[in-house]
């Protein structure tokens, strides 16, 4: 009887059935809300147009506490996976029921979750009607953090000297902020000062503090002053550095072509990369830069050995690897391995081939990769078909161009967001018209009418079709 009425409740917020079905297994009575926690009953609950309200309120109704370390845990989970719609009305929910005790601490998480969710204007109004106990060092640092992520340099600048002036300025995180901002803004050489600051004010950097240092100096081609405070950094016995320290000063090397040096960073980066795939996605990439395929091989082999699993992503970094060092025979190889290896068949790893191909002029072998993939029975995103029609558009095989194009708006549904490049269209669509075939041009624009808008350069050709053919305009496809 409890649960027909719950589900009726539900129905009256006018919540879909699929939404009602994704809350029905985690609330089906007391008994059984009893052998979960409420972590494990919000984590699932992903679909975002989905309310969390009524499971939290379904919660509290069968009797059931909210304990404080748990809806920590809830919120940062959340927010680590980008839930922040849902971090906000968990956050807010507690606190507007007053159910456990809310720290500054939390208030200042939930002003950070306003200012992503709701903008600047509503987190300094939330800022503003604290209480002065709740105004202290972590909720004038979120403020801070608002400003920063907004790239408002005079109120973050404003902010900051009004934390330092009350105390509130003693962690290296707010400065790391202001040196974050300037390096988004494109102030790069204002980093330094602000590091030197942090240090004559008594406040140690942190690992983040001496890479962001170090970023500044390598963006600006400064190699000299990065490696000094690389070694300053190695130095220090509370500071560990690591791999993705290494890599970035690898890069810069690299770049700089400055080989031995990179080497050098590359050897200490592997050293601190462990088991974590990312650091060898990193290694790999970097000496495909420059064009070591050996030893992208052998940390290829390293990764297998020491990660867990590999992913699609590890398998995107070694194809798009392997096609940067040319060799394409090898990256066809691995792509088998992974198509006899996945549970989940994810374009976007052939994609990296097929651009591979169609960079190199090898058009034609990327639409045999495409059409073998296709034979097997799976039904590629347009994005795929679109690479081949724009290797096609550059070879200046307008009829392949136009066929791949086609291909590609057949199967607009496998991703909703896709959108042809304008380029594209408006080659295709001026080839279709230099051929005069009206019939043509109508289908395809008519195809074109869910993924592109009608501009000026489109209408004028649609214009010049129809004076080739003699007839007058259709004005049901405008």
């Amino acid at each position: 009887m409890a649960s027909r009425i719950f589900f009726a409740s539900l129905k009256s917020l006018n919540l879909s059935t699929k939404a009602i079905l994704m809350i029905r297994p985690y609330s089906t009575g007391r008994h059984a809300s009893s052998r979960r926690n409420l972590f494990s009953i919000i984590s699932p609950l992903g679909d975002p147009s989905l309310s969390l309200v009524p499971v939290l309120d379904r919660w509290v109704d069968e009797g059931n506490k909210v304990k404080v370390l748990e809806f920590q845990r809830i919120v940062r989970d959340l927010r680590a996976r980008r839930r922040f719609n849902h971090a906000l009305e968990v956050s807010e929910w507690i606190n507007c029921k007053k159910l456990c005790s809310f720290s500054p601490g939390d208030h200042a998480v939930l002003l950070d979750l306003i200012g992503r969710v709701r903008g600047l204007d509503s987190a300094e109004s939330y800022f503003n009607n604290l209480s002065d106990q709740d105004k202290i060092d972590k909720t004038y640092g979120a403020l801070l953090n608002c400003y920063v992520r907004e790239g408002l340099i005079d109120k973050s600048l404003s902010h900051m000297q009004s934390m330092k002036e009350m105390g509130f300025a003693s962690t290296p995180l707010n400065y790391n902020n202001i040196m974050c901002l300037y390096t988004n803004t494109g102030e790069l050489e204002k980093v330094p000062d602000v590091f030197s600051e942090m240090k004559n004010n008594g406040v140690s950097p942190d690992n983040f503090s001496y890479r962001i240092c170090i970023n500044s100096y390598g963006a600006r081609s400064d190699l000299k002053s990065m490696e000094k405070v690389l070694d300053e950094m190695e130095s220090l016995p509370n500071i560990s550095v690591d791999w993705t320290t290494y890599a970035m000063v690898a890069n810069y090397y690299i770049k700089a072509g400055i080989r031995d040096k990179a080497l050098i960073y590359l050897r200490k980066c592997e050293e601190k990369v462990n088991k974590d795939a990312l650091g060898y996605n990193h290694l790999i990439s970097h000496y495909a830069s420059i064009g070591n395929k050996d030893e992208m091989m052998r940390l290829w082999d390293a990764q297998k050995s020491n990660c867990k699993k590999i992913m699609n992503r590890d398998y995107v970094t070694m194809l798009g690897s392997l096609v940067k060092v040319g060799e394409l025979e090898g990256a066809e190889k691995l792509l088998e391995e992974w198509e006899s290896s996945c549970y989940c068949y994810d374009f976007r790893v052939p994609n990296v081939l097929l651009i591979g191909y169609s960079q190199k002029g090898l058009i034609e072998k990327a639409e045999a990769i495409l059409r073998r993939i296709v034979q097997k029975g799976k039904t590629p995103t347009p994005n795929s078909w679109a690479i081949l029609a724009a290797g096609y558009l550059d070879n200046q095989n307008m009829e392949k161009a136009f066929e791949c194009t086609k291909e590609a708006l057949a199967v607009q549904t496998e991703n909703k967001l896709w959108r042809p490049k304008r380029s594209l269209i408006s080659s295709v669509l001026s080839w279709l018209s230099d051929k005069g075939d009206i019939e043509e041009v109508e289908a395809f624009l008519s195809s074109l009418k869910t993924v592109a808008s009608m501009d000026r350069e489109i209408y004028d050709g649609l214009v010049k079709a129809y004076i080739r053919s003699g007839k007058e305009e259709d004005d049901g496809l405008l």
